[in-house]
């Protein structure tokens, strides 16, 4: 099997990378399923995904049986003022890679987000609802997975949300450097969501692609939290003396509205190849745990 990893030099794309060299996962054995897979990781370097004709020209050399795009313009307020380069990247660049996998006859698993829903319900969604995004970047989110399903016959579309892992930036890395340096913190108490962790995703994402089981999949964390819920759990598990305190999203100055409600449902992935994912309060501790050592 060879595989093609984009946004490889990121915390899932390295997750992924890690867990298929290493045969190692803390969920399970399907990394030992790739044990002899090739693996090519471009970052934007290597490849410019918004360029077509590059795409097609790199891909069609390559050939590969499973292409994962974990390449994303994700600065989310970035986004409201740089609205050509979000779609470049995060719908037109996903466009590029379903044209040159239908053409190879590849897989092709593309990461999206729960902010393609608006967030105002107070029910977890799942993937038959209504998308209608607030923000630029969930609406050239959006605007990706219609090429996807559009231009590619062999395609898994994967949702997930507040995700961390061990490489690159996230809300738990932030929350412990800031808990260690300022002793408080003000944490928005009024948005929830699932956290989740990218040793869990990256296990599911192997999974799927192992299976024909294709379509559109929510794949979070099990259980909800607000980001307040999130962060005291983080400082709990660390053991930092730091307070936490609740405050509401509209004390904050943001380019972009946030969704309030975006819990995702797993639905898909309990009727088709099996929900595994941890519990998220779990997940994080073994997370803490592991960065702690």
């Amino acid at each position: 099997m060879k595989i093609l990893i984009t946004g490889f030099k990121g915390q899932l794309g390295s997750q992924i990378m890690n867990m298929i060299s290493s045969g190692k996962s803390e969920l399970g054995d399907i990394s030992l399923q790739y044990k002899s897979a090739e693996i090519v990781g471009v970052d934007v370097k290597e490849l410019d995904i918004t360029n077509l004709n590059q795409v097609q020209n790199f891909v069609c050399k390559l050939k590969p049986d499973l292409i994962i795009n974990a390449a994303a313009y994700t600065n989310v307020d970035a986004c409201e003022s740089n609205e050509d380069i979000a779609f470049k990247v995060n719908a037109l660049g996903i466009r590029n890679l379903a044209i040159a996998s239908e053409k190879v006859g590849a897989k092709i698993i593309h990461i999206s987000t729960d902010y393609v829903f608006k967030g105002d319900g107070n029910m977890p969604y799942r993937e038959y609802d209504i998308t209608n995004p607030v923000s630029v970047y969930g609406k050239t989110k959006l605007a990706g997975e219609n090429f996807v399903r559009e231009l590619c016959s062999r395609c898994f579309i994967i949702r997930t949300s507040w995700l961390y892992g061990y490489n690159g930036n996230n809300f738990v890395k932030t929350i412990l450097k800031a808990g260690k340096e300022k002793g408080h913190l003000d944490v928005v108490n009024d948005q929830r969501g699932n956290p989740t962790n990218a040793e869990d995703l990256s296990y599911h994402i192997l999974k799927l692609a192992l299976s024909e089981e294709y379509g559109t999949y929510h794949c979070t964390g099990t259980g909800e939290c607000s980001w307040y819920d999130f962060a005291c759990k983080i400082i709990e598990y660390a053991d930092i003396k730091c307070t936490v305190s609740p405050m509401k999203s509209n004390q904050l100055t943001r380019a972009a509205k946030r969704p309030y409600y975006s819990s995702l449902d797993n639905m898909m992935l309990r009727c088709t190849v099996g929900d595994e994912m941890r519990e998220w309060k779990d997940a994080l501790k073994m997370f803490i745990d592991k960065i702690g050592d």
